[in-house]
């Protein structure tokens, strides 16, 4: 039994470290692509009136939000990734581990952002590209929504977490 679950594990790390690399390999290149193609200043129409493509460098979070702590935005970020990883290697659920994968590229994407950009401590501004009229993004962003999306529906649809979760749920975690 124990030889089964860390093969499980193993499988789950590979899977949550493939998802995570090809995610932050694809972020990252669509900020290289995004300063170079709209850095100077110009906005593409993608579909009018809901998506365009327009640089932004954002200092804060979600909506600028926190602007003047990016420091404390990226130990948030640190501390967010860590988490991640070992809510992942604690999930018995591949469900679970791709969601928590693509939160964590959300999450590091950014923070690599913060990081590369930085002229103080962890105070670099994120490249941001997707400009939806209301508020602009960028890629990893769009995972972090993907994953809170994925992990609300998972928790809906009563996904077990982990073995004990599913034991309890199967009657064998009961004692009498």
């Amino acid at each position: 039994m124990e030889k089964i679950r860390k093969g499980r594990l193993r499988t789950r790390a590979a899977v949550f470290a493939c998802v995570a690399m090809v995610a932050l390999i694809i972020d990252q290149l669509t900020k290289l692509w995004a300063l170079d193609a709209l850095g100077d200043g110009r906005t593409v129409p993608v579909v009018p009136g809901l998506l365009s493509l327009t640089l932004v460098r954002n200092p804060g979070a979600s909506l600028g939000f926190g602007s003047g702590a990016t420091w404390m935005i990226s130990l948030l970020a640190v501390a967010a990734c860590v988490a991640l990883v070992v809510l992942a290697v604690r999930t018995i659920s591949l469900g679970w581990t791709v969601a928590f994968a693509f939160a964590f590229a959300g999450a590091f994407g950014n923070l690599i952002d913060r990081i590369a950009y930085a002229e103080g401590f962890l105070d670099g501004k994120v490249v941001d590209f997707l400009d939806y009229g209301w508020s602009v993004g960028n890629v990893a962003d769009v995972y972090l929504v993907v994953a809170g999306v994925a992990i609300v529906i998972m928790i809906l649809m009563n996904v077990p977490f982990s073995q004990k979760e599913l034991d309890e749920r199967s009657g064998k975690g009961e004692t009498a």
